[in-house]
């Protein structure tokens, strides 16, 4: 492993650590910006593209010298919160190198991938850029809010539409190419509210709700049993239930809020239509009850013989000997924009999903220079 690879990968994570980008705020501008002089300085033709005030974006092009894919990289420089400030053994901000790793907030998701990315892009300049084709990579925000503000504003916007998108993620170089879907609605009702000491001269809304989601639990049961595609399961989940306003008065209004994960051939159009058909179906009195989309996006899965997924492989056996491992996705990703475009969506990047919004993340350094060489050998197996 060289050595000099190593000092430059872990100088890059050094400074990306150093550059507080949490949410809550949200803030995105210093660490943006910082990708925006290297990338600039390489060669690359690159915009801070922002939708909203603060939260900054980076597109950084580079074309090849005839026609051939795009292929986009992307790493969120976004991070959670420190968190309890005491569960940490070092300063979140400033990078501690022990032992093989660093930590630092965000060492891991996903400041390692994005230094990993930086290395990539500058190296790939020095050695003259693609040959054809194009290159772009993506630093965004928003990601750990869900937000609109990042990768969904760079799709809609027409300013990243890829053949290939590859994000970078703890996935200790192994590839996640299928993701679940994700619908969430919300759920209210309505009663009328009278003293506790008389319950029956009032309604309770408490009461409604737990039997439209008594009526959703016992149709999903057997329902979403059935539903699985290898190691994926579609499932619900009562994520906040709130109602009442005192414990001595009826309640007049409660609410709820689901969170559904789909397979990738189920539809968050018919998913809600799903959800809604079955709150219907209890018969509740009419205006009693509401049943809102609040958001989703379908689920992916990278096509089957995919020319990036196939060079992934390859690069992979070639650099380490070992075969690629296919892991099953938890969460969610900024790939699940481009879920219905068609294209390769991989997760691929070092370090392990386990320290993620943890105290005291790391990643290891031999993770992010091995994820750096399988990289470049992709890049040069897609654009030459």
């Amino acid at each position: 492993m060289s050595k000099k690879m190593q000092a430059e990968l872990t100088a890059i994570l050094t400074d990306l650590i150093a550059l507080p980008s949490p949410y809550p705020p949200g803030t995105s501008v210093e660490i943006c910006a910082y990708a925006a002089k290297r990338l600039k300085k390489a060669g690359y033709q690159v915009e801070t593209a922002t939708k909203t005030k603060g939260v900054d974006n980076v597109v950084a092009r580079r074309k090849g010298k005839t026609k051939g894919p795009v292929i986009a990289f992307n790493a969120h420089v976004d991070t959670v919160g420190v968190g309890e400030r005491a569960n940490w053994k070092s300063d979140p901000y400033k990078a501690l190198v022990k032992g093989g790793l660093v930590y630092g907030l965000g060492a891991g998701n996903c400041k390692g991938s994005m230094a990993v990315q930086i290395w990539l892009a500058e190296e790939i300049a020095r050695r003259g850029g693609p040959a054809k084709g194009e290159l772009i990579f993506t630093f965004v925000a928003d990601e750990e809010n869900l937000g609109p503000d990042g990768m969904e504003f760079l799709r809609k916007s027409g300013r990243v539409r890829p053949d290939a998108l590859i994000l970078g993620a703890q996935t200790e170089n192994n590839l996640i190419v299928a993701e679940r879907g994700v619908m969430w609605a919300r759920l209210t009702t309505k009663g009328r509210a009278a003293h506790a000491g008389n319950p029956a001269a009032g309604d309770n809304a408490i009461l409604r709700m737990m039997r439209l989601v008594g009526a959703l639990s016992s149709y999903y049961d057997k329902a979403l049993a059935r539903r699985m595609s290898g190691a994926m399961k579609s499932t619900v989940n009562i994520g906040m239930f709130h109602g009442g306003h005192n414990t001595n008065v009826v309640p007049s209004a409660c609410t709820v809020e689901i969170d559904r994960r789909l397979l990738p051939n189920e539809k968050v159009k018919d998913a809600f239509k799903e959800l809604k058909s079955v709150i219907d179906g209890v018969r509740e009195p009419k205006g009693t009850y509401a049943v809102e989309f609040l958001t989703g996006t379908n689920g992916f899965f990278a096509p089957e013989n995919g020319a990036a997924v196939g060079a992934f492989e390859v690069a992979v056996k070639a650099k380490t000997g070992r075969k690629v491992k296919f892991l099953n996705a938890t969460g969610v990703s900024d790939g699940r924009y481009y879920a219905d475009d068609g294209i390769e969506i991989i997760n691929f990047g070092p370090g392990s999903g386990a320290q993620g919004h943890a105290a005291n993340e790391s990643v290891p350094i031999a993770s992010m220079v091995e994820s750096a060489h399988i990289q470049m050998d992709v890049v040069k197996r897609l654009l030459g």
